[in-house]
């Protein structure tokens, strides 16, 4: 080969090389493209169907359908199996028909033999079929061995006669004929049926499903001037209905929740409201004359602490009472004698008043685990409340006692005591009697809401007994430490 000859075929080669690469990139990027293009439709369905939002009446229509499907397979099984079994009497009467009689062609029995019988032909078997399991797996597979004729389908019985095996080809024609027809019969009935309900499915919704859009109707109208809204439950009688009277329970709770919020924000800025306004007061009138007038200045400066002190304590109260709402209220615990914060108690109800008749009751020395400022501070509320409300010269009596499982505290006045209308709501807060806001004694009805409130944190009980003109007790039982 000459030298120009080689290059000429080396230049072939490396065209034929540079177009193989060709082709080897393109079906690689071909191949890169395809699969982009899947990935992305792939994608694409997943997130619309991801998106679709069915209602709810039509998913309840699906499912209804879905299960109407299932049982028309069930439906169809048991057909199948009950078509089957009704076949047995005429193929046993057919097999006596048969077995009565003699073959005529030897071991084959002739057609005028078979004449208005539902069978091809019959005939003995030389050799009758052993009666064991391999006797069963052989009549099994000569069921079978001619099941699909020019004539139609078939299936050969066998039955062990006098005369010998006898085998009868039973036509299958007529039956499956009837069968076909019942069978297509039952599954466009249940097709119809599932094609009804889709159509109808809104009907679904009035009939069944209105309760639910009562609910969002009302969940709608709901604002936090308006949560006296209730859904409507008459009529309704299912697990709807027993939904509908949740919400409405929830409903419920939520309004009385937020009257009582109000209402402590308006009564927190009632009582934040006359001190600001005697503070302002003496402050315009020290600014006026207290710069000249010594007594003045010192009825101004007095008033001023006064209400300062008053102001202080409610603000004390209202951030306690916050505490406890958010959950935040921590207690110190630790394991003392009460009897020791009753005789503190009692010396300082002394101090603080000397007007009234002070008693101690025997202390019985007791163990409990709880928080020794709560419950001092429990006890002075309520000896606080007893000054408060028993006249000059009036007696009260700091009690006691103790059982097997609790220690018990009380304090017990001689005052003007609590009529049953007003005693159920003597805990609520910023509560005060007529008697109490016609008195105009101080306080701001905190008091005993705190006081409840401390003895529930210790897992503790108060019960509170008390009679117009004769006085009140307040125990407070609390659980001795393990």
């Amino acid at each position: 080969m000459s030298r120009k000859q080689e290059k000429r075929e080396a230049r072939r080669r490396e065209e034929e090389r540079r177009a193989a690469e060709r082709a080897t990139v393109r079906a690689e990027t071909t191949g890169r493209g395809l699969k982009r293009l899947t990935s992305f439709i792939g994608n694409w369905i997943g997130m619309l169907l991801s998106n679709l939002r069915f209602s709810l009446t039509l998913r309840i229509a699906l499912h209804y359908c879905g299960q109407l499907l299932n049982t028309t397979f069930l439906m169809l099984l048991a057909f199948t199996v009950v078509f089957g079994v009704a076949q047995l009497p005429t193929v046993d009467q057919t097999v006596e028909a048969i077995a009565a009689m003699a073959p005529q062609n030897g071991l084959a029995y002739a057609d005028t033999q078979l004449i208005g019988l539902p069978v091809n032909e019959a005939y003995l078997l030389s050799e009758p079929l052993p009666d064991n399991p391999q006797g069963v797996l052989d009549q099994v597979r000569l069921a079978f061995s001619r099941f699909s004729t020019p004539e139609g389908y078939q299936l050969l019985i066998y039955r062990n006669t006098v005369q010998g095996g006898l085998v009868t080809a039973f036509s299958l024609t007529y039956a499956l004929y009837v069968y076909q027809l019942v069978f297509w019969t039952l599954v466009c009935c249940d097709l119809y049926r599932v094609t009804v309900f889709l159509r109808r499915k809104f009907r679904l919704n009035k009939a069944v499903l209105k309760p639910i859009q009562d609910m969002t109707d009302a969940a709608a109208a709901l604002s936090a001037n308006n949560l006296s809204n209730r859904i409507n439950i008459a009529g309704t009688k299912n697990e709807l209905k027993d939904l509908a009277v949740v919400i409405n329970g929830m409903l419920d709770r939520i309004e009385r929740s937020y009257n009582s919020q109000k209402q402590f924000v308006s009564d927190a800025s009632h009582e934040l409201r006359t001190p600001i306004a005697v503070i302002q007061g003496y402050a315009s009138m020290l600014e006026r004359w207290g710069k000249t007038d010594k007594d003045v200045l010192d009825e101004g400066i007095a008033a001023i602490s006064q209400e300062t002190a008053s102001m202080k304590e409610l603000v004390e109260r209202l951030l306690f009472l916050a505490r406890h709402d958010k959950k935040t209220l921590m207690l110190e615990m630790e394991t003392f004698d009460p009897a020791e914060i009753m005789s503190a108690i009692y010396r300082e109800a002394k101090l603080l008043s000397a007007a009234h008749d002070f008693e101690l009751g025997p202390l019985v020395h007791a163990s409990i685990h709880a928080d020794k400022g709560m419950v001092k501070q429990l006890m002075r509320i309520l000896v606080d409340n007893a000054i408060k409300y028993t006249p000059p010269g009036g007696k009260i009596l700091l009690g006691m006692s103790r059982d097997a499982s609790e220690c018990t505290l009380s304090v017990t006045d001689s005052g003007q005591g609590i009529s049953a209308e007003e005693l159920p709501r003597i805990f609520d807060r910023f509560y005060r009697s007529d008697k109490a806001r016609k008195a105009q004694s101080s306080g701001n009805g905190l008091g005993l809401s705190i006081a409840r409130i401390i003895v529930v944190a210790h897992g503790g009980r108060m019960t509170v007994r008390s009679k117009e003109g004769a006085g009140t007790t307040f125990c407070v039982r609390l659980p001795l430490a393990e």
